[in-house]
């Protein structure tokens, strides 16, 4: 216990949770959900046995959660000895500065959690969907919800909530799932509801209850709006009233519906895995009444394109990511066509594919531990370097993070911490 209150003390004095930089990754995808970090000067090769080690750690616990890192402290969330907890450790080194338990819990957390720079809180969530709210800088937890208690929440299947919540002003949004809630806007300094959006109706698509993705802003048509990937498929809901704007199902599938949305201008591009989903391309305009229309701009099968889940990257007028289910076969796809220019096939790895992008390059984790970096070249597919990860404790799902030319990896119970900057 003194050692863990000496290491908080040394993180006050030495990383002040600060303002905002161009480099941080505060949430889910990066400073703009989009996959792309903020940077240069990045390897342009790899050696055979890859980029050095900047140091390894253990303590994390088990789950498939992604980072989040500011003001060098990165955050995490992992099972450990039954209880979920909130984990604050140094980003140079890994060094402990506290570890929060906030719930029992019968499975593993997979989202990531969402600092708030501006409050000085962080935020997470559990498998069994208890939403903790924790001081940044002490783990001390401000307040608490759960999604089934509260609002009578569920997911779509078994697999526990995975979702990262987004911080939009004085608001936090979030998706219980439920049928009178399906998303809602807490005050993330309180917890208390601002509003709760209701489910779309009808016979449609998918199954009932949230899915695995993360909520997006978008202003297609001018109008401020949160899309959502859920069990029904893709939904939308008026930033200030939380109205459900518009809806589309064919893109759902009927077992876990995971990859987060793509939005640019008035479009979403959207796909999701397994033999019953696939990929579309939506056209949001308004109509009388201040009400919105969808149009599908077109819409690809499973077996043509699909992101079973590692997520997908938007630059300029192109969308890379991992097609397959259970595979990451590098794609570049013109997202106004549909078209892929690189129809690859197998990549450098196997399994699906974790991306993040950063200096005009992609960094595809593969599931088998496969770590690969990709020119993002429209005109062909490029393999710059590929190695074996230093551990493979479980399926190599968590998104990997690129921050102050480090890449870091979570592999379960451990952070490795790769150099890629020349």
């Amino acid at each position: 216990m003194k050692r863990r209150f000496a290491l908080v003390l040394v993180a006050l004095s030495l990383s002040p949770l600060g303002a905002l930089s161009a480099n941080d990754w505060v949430q889910w995808r990066g400073p703009n959900r989009d996959g792309i970090a903020k940077e240069s000067g990045l390897m342009d090769q790899w050696p055979e046995q890859g980029p050095a080690v900047a140091y390894r750690t253990k303590g994390l616990g088990s789950g498939m959660a992604s980072l989040a890192i500011h003001a060098g402290l990165l955050y995490t969330i992992g099972n450990i000895d039954g209880k979920t907890n909130l984990i604050c450790r140094n980003a140079g080194d890994g060094a402990e500065v506290w570890a929060t338990p906030f719930t029992d819990d019968k499975g593993a957390a997979n989202g990531t959690p969402t600092i708030d720079p501006e409050t000085g809180l962080v935020y997470a969530m559990s498998f069994d969907g208890v939403m903790v709210c924790c001081d940044a800088k002490t783990g001390k937890v401000a307040w608490k919800k759960s999604f089934t208690g509260d609002f009578g929440g569920k997911m779509e299947s078994g697999w526990g909530y995975s979702e990262s919540p987004l911080i939009d002003g004085d608001k936090l949004l979030c998706t219980p799932g439920a049928s009178k809630a399906m998303v809602v806007a807490l005050r993330k300094k309180t917890g208390d509801l601002i509003w709760a959006g209701k489910a779309p109706e009808g016979k449609l698509r998918g199954n009932d209850g949230a899915g695995y993705s993360s909520i997006v802003i978008s202003n297609a048509a001018g109008r401020k709006q949160y899309v959502q990937l859920v069990g029904h498929g893709i939904v939308s809901y008026d930033a200030e009233t939380g109205d459900l704007l518009w809806n589309y199902d064919r893109v759902a599938n009927t077992t876990a519906n995971i990859p987060t949305p793509l939005v640019s201008g008035n479009y979403v591009f959207c796909s999701t895995g397994y033999g019953d989903g696939g990929t579309a391309l939506l056209e949001i305009s308004p109509k009388a009444n201040r009400s919105l229309g969808v149009k599908e701009v077109y819409y690809k099968s499973s077996k043509e394109l699909q992101n079973h889940h590692g997520g997908m990257i938007m630059i300029g007028d192109h969308v890379y990511m991992g097609h397959g289910h259970n595979n990451g076969f590098p794609a570049c796809v013109e997202w106004k066509t549909g078209k892929d220019l690189w129809d690859k096939g197998r990549g450098a790895g196997g399994g699906s594919a974790a991306i993040v992008a950063a200096d005009k390059k992609l960094f595809f984790r593969y599931q088998d531990g496969i770590m690969a970096m990709i020119d993002t070249d429209t005109n062909a597919y490029k393999l710059l370097g590929k190695f074996k990860l230093a551990t493979h404790n479980g399926e190599s799902w968590p998104h990997p993070v690129i921050v102050d030319g480090n890449l870091y990896i979570r592999d379960q119970d451990e952070l490795i911490v790769y150099k890629i900057s020349k």
